[in-house]
């Protein structure tokens, strides 16, 4: 995957994510147009398909809400880098199929580098500055879920 860079900092939370005004609007695409609007008033409306956030320590803290990563992923977020995640966030990502790969990349991109990711290879590559990272790739089971869209349709697909 490949795309634009947006970089944020440390503890980036759900209530940040998609602010919880929204959380009673149950379109996804609609959540999407509001995703990070107080952190970043720019991102929901600049963020382009396969974008993608290079962040801090403890990225999706607070509450376990799903819609997260959904409006994450609906706005276009193709991958979220950070060093760190919170596990409820990291898994529900997962879930509904948005990739996420941990690795400290905050020294190695700026806002609106193009970066290009292959989760296979464990390999991250800025474009602009030609720096490469490396980091582990995400067990085969879990890439299975990312590349059928998440755990519904890969439970379904196994199912029928």
């Amino acid at each position: 995957m490949r795309g634009r860079v947006w970089k944020y900092g440390d503890h980036v939370n759900t209530d940040v994510i998609i602010p919880g005004r929204y959380l009673d609007d149950y379109d996804v695409r609609s959540m999407a147009k509001h995703a990070l609007e107080d952190l970043d008033p720019r991102f929901a409306r600049d963020v382009a398909y396969g974008d993608v956030i290079v962040a801090g320590r403890n990225f999706g803290c607070g509450s376990s809400r799903e819609q997260a990563p959904l409006a994450l992923k609906h706005a276009g977020v193709g991958a979220v880098v950070a060093i760190s995640f919170a596990r409820i966030f990291f898994r529900n990502a997962v879930n509904v199929g948005l990739p996420v790969v941990e690795l400290d990349a905050t020294g190695m991109f700026e806002s609106g580098d193009v970066a290009l990711i292959n989760l296979e290879k464990g390999i991250i590559v800025n474009e602009t500055t030609g720096r490469t990272g490396r980091f582990e790739p995400l067990p085969d089971f879990l890439l299975d879920i990312l590349r059928d869209g998440g755990l519904v349709p890969h439970t379904a697909k196994r199912l029928y």
